[in-house]
């Protein structure tokens, strides 16, 4: 049997392989050839209408070299327009060669693919329809309908009659308007009202116009009889256009209320009156989406397709779901109640829930037991089933049990597709939906990232936090339109999010004049965060003047017309900060960091700006206590300490997992134990293939300009004032022929800051050129000699 596993593999494969994809330059080569092959069969067919009759005879013997045809193109022209008019679907195989042409243009233009299988699903079937249709209503002419149409035609009424054909052909007709051009009676209706209220307006206006030139004045004051008759007896037109604010609309008349005494007849009476208020209405905005519809935020990329599940990997296709081991868990169970009996407590009742790495088994203590001492047994519990990362839950929030985690022997893998593939994912009603994996209870766990309304992760080296990301990442792109969401990668390491660049134009937001969307570079961060706490001011005055509190509520009012985009308003995507590596920022940057990161965190949330923040070492001096309080919101991977897990969760717990994605994420009080469910680096690739090949924006999302302190004076510092550094700091400029900040902070071990104010008095002395955005400066002198012999001058 292996033998024969391992030979079939290989067939698998070979037969899987074989893929149409086509580089850049055979796409040209193939559009190239289908737009002249199809102006070839339309030249072909049109020469063939005018002179079929006379090619008719010679069409036996175009395999002589000696015939001569009429057609344009010849014998290939005249073969091949009798092949698809005369003997196929008449004039209908015009549609073919529209067909031909237009899947060259697709190809040559690398367009979107799907909307060229509709053309191709719909124009065959018009071309099938259309030769019935000719050859319904002129069999006898078989330039019409064809060969094709002739027969079919003479089958269905063979079966169906005269009159089924012709139901058959109207329901046909019916479906194809309906489902490709989208017509609908509503449609049809509100075209006629709209003509018709178009005509009347015109006549309206014609009839103003003649009245106003007929007379000596243009203009004339109406005097009161007349105003008193038009009020009096309003013309039926102007009772028919309510939408003319110029007439005087009726208003609510107030609502009376008359009080009687019924024990004294003689009493006066009392009239109240309440007064009705009048309702606003926005008429423009009413009429625009009237007449236009919502605003649609998606509808530059209204071609964009969503990435399928089929470009995730199913890890458990051939095992299916978990597999319950008896044996282990009646182990389990034994020297649970054993261990706890030697220490004379006893259990009314046990329950164990299967998860994918844990199981967990809640269980109720006989009454007088104190819970304090079996939380103290906890080491005890884990010597005896010898597993690592045993983790009690005394009691469990909700329930009056106590939760004994363990790890399973063999543990299943959560892929991503089985979480973004459930209903749970699919149908969630969230406005950043994030599908983190499973919890213990196998179920998904799908999160809204706009109402954490910030996520802070850390987790020791290897534990799964990239992977973690990735997974947020990948749920994001599943879920929402490239208009709606942006991404700000942070990468230190600049190996783990280098795949997102594919999706540039699509997804990511940078600064202006910056070449590559993911920064890499520290420095670079600073002007980052500092640009999207301008862009979080600008949001936040758009928010003003709209009089709404939250994103939500403003692209609401947006959608609906109800905000001029000539006043600045526009539609507002969801920004998603995400920093894989905190530690090293902090390390690099310090303060100038925090302090953006730290004002975001706080102001951001209601504008649509949400921070992911990933750390290896969840100390205190990088997870300070105004990030901490900033962010409820809270992922532990495995750490190595009680201490780290009490920085990051503020409880023990995150030191007992057992790793390889297995983590606590809390939002408030209650802690989740969740298996993060594993997305690969090739599916990443795949999906950001998926999408970079489709249309996209002409440039990423552009953040506001910001110009740090790397930008500059461009004015003349005093000798006296230059740094103890200066002379250092400029040999190694020179040496590295690289004019950087972040050069002088590795090798001279400085700050931003010092480094910063460095840079600037290099320019003044001439050693390094002016700041140029995302380029290394550019030095000036080539050698040591050149350098001493400057600054001795």
């Amino acid at each position: 049997m292996p033998k024969k596993k391992a030979s079939q593999k290989p067939k698998q494969s070979r037969f899987t392989k074989p893929s149409f994809t086509l580089s850049p330059k055979n796409k040209i080569i193939l559009g190239s050839f289908l737009v002249l092959f199809g102006l070839a069969l339309l030249i072909a067919f049109i020469s063939f209408l005018f002179n079929w009759q006379a090619d008719q005879s010679v069409l036996g013997q175009l395999g002589d070299r000696e015939v001569k045809t009429q057609n344009l193109l010849s014998k290939f022209g005249a073969g091949i327009s009798n092949f698809f008019i005369y003997e196929g679907f008449g004039i209908a195989a015009f549609a073919l060669a529209i067909l031909t042409i237009t899947s060259g243009i697709y190809f040559f233009f690398n367009l979107n693919k799907q909307a060229l299988k509709n053309f191709w699903f719909w124009g065959v079937l018009v071309m099938i329809w259309l030769s019935v249709f000719f050859g319904f209503f002129a069999p006898s002419n078989s330039l019409l309908g064809g060969t094709v149409g002739y027969e079919m035609n003479d089958y269905l009424q063979d079966y169906l009659g005269f009159t089924g054909t012709v139901l058959l052909l109207t329901f046909l007709l019916v479906v194809y308007m309906v489902a490709r051009l989208k017509l609908t009676p509503e449609k049809i209706l509100i075209y006629f009202r709209n003509t018709k209220k178009d005509i009347k307006e015109d006549f309206k206006n014609y009839s103003d116009t003649t009245e106003s030139t007929s007379g000596e004045t243009a203009y004339t004051e109406p005097l009161e009889e007349d105003l008193d008759h038009a009020s009096a007896e309003p013309s039926e037109e102007i009772s028919e256009e309510p939408e003319d604010e110029s007439q005087p609309q009726p208003q609510p008349a107030p609502e009376k209320i008359v009080i009687k005494s019924q024990e004294n007849p003689d009493d006066v009476e009392m009239e109240v009156e309440t007064a009705v208020e009048e309702a606003v209405e926005d008429k423009l905005s009413k009429k625009l989406v009237e007449d236009y519809g919502e605003f649609d935020p998606t509808l530059e990329l209204k071609n964009y397709q969503f990435p399928t599940v089929e470009l995730l990997k199913d890890y458990n296709a051939n095992g299916g779901g978990i597999t319950i081991n008896q044996e282990e868990l009646e182990e389990n169970k034994n020297r649970i109640v054993d261990t706890l009996k030697n220490y004379k407590i006893d259990i009314a009742q046990i329950k164990a829930t299967v998860g994918p790495t844990v199981t967990l088994y809640e269980i109720i203590p006989e009454a007088g037991i104190r819970i304090s001492k079996i939380k103290s047994l906890e080491d005890d519990i884990a010597l005896s089933l010898s597993a690592l990362g045993i983790r009690i839950i005394a009691p469990i929030p909700g329930k009056g049990t106590i939760g004994i985690e363990v790890p399973n022997k063999n543990a299943t893998m959560v892929s991503m597709r089985s979480v973004i593939a459930s209903p749970k994912f699919q149908h969630a009603e969230m406005e950043l939906p994030m599908a983190l994996g499973k919890t213990i209870s196998n179920e998904t766990f799908v999160v809204d990232l706009a109402k954490m309304p910030h996520l802070l992760m850390a987790g020791a080296t290897g534990q799964g936090k990239s992977v973690g990301l990735n997974a947020i990442l990948t749920s994001l792109l599943y879920s929402k339109h490239p208009a709606e969401v942006k991404f700000i990668l942070v990468d230190p390491k600049k190996v783990e999010l280098t795949l997102f660049n594919k999706i540039e134009r699509h997804y990511l937001a940078k600064l202006p004049d910056t070449e590559e969307a993911i920064i890499t570079d520290n420095t670079k961060v600073i002007n980052t965060l500092n640009s999207l706490c301008i862009e979080m001011d600008d949001r936040y005055e758009l928010l003003k003047d709209a009089m709404v509190r939250n994103i939500k509520e403003y692209n609401t009012k947006f959608k609906a017309r109800k905000l001029n985009p000539e006043n600045g308003h526009r539609f507002l995507p969801y920004i998603v900060l995400v920093v894989d590596e905190f530690a090293d920022l902090i390390m690099t940057a310090g303060k100038e960091v925090e302090a953006p990161i730290a004002r975001l965190a706080q102001l951001a949330r209601a504008i649509g700006i949400h921070l992911i923040i990933a750390t290896q070492r969840p100390s205190v001096n990088v997870i300070t206590g105004i990030i901490k309080a900033n962010f409820p919101a809270r992922i532990a991977f495995r750490v190595t300490s009680k201490i780290d897990s009490r920085t990051i969760l503020d409880s023990q717990g995150a030191d007992q997992l057992i790793g390889k994605g297995d983590m606590l994420f809390t939002q408030g009080n209650t802690l989740l134990r969740l298996q993060c469910a594993f997305v690969d680096t090739p599916e990443v690739e795949k999906i950001t293939e998926y999408i970079g090949s489709q249309k996209a924006y002409a440039d990423a999302y552009q953040l506001p300009e910001y110009s740090g302190e790397e930008s500059g004076t461009g004015l003349d510092i005093d000798v006296s004032e230059r740094d103890k550094l200066f002379r250092e700091a400029a040999e190694v400029i020179v040496l590295a022929q690289q004019g950087s900040a972040s050069l002088l902070q590795r090798k001279l071990k400085l700050g931003y800051n010092r480094a910063g104010r460095i840079i600037d008095q290099l320019e003044a002395a001439g050693i390094v050129g002016p700041f140029e955005g995302s380029k290394a400066r550019q030095v000036m002198v080539q050698d040591l000699e050149s350098l001493n012999r400057l600054l001795d001058e």
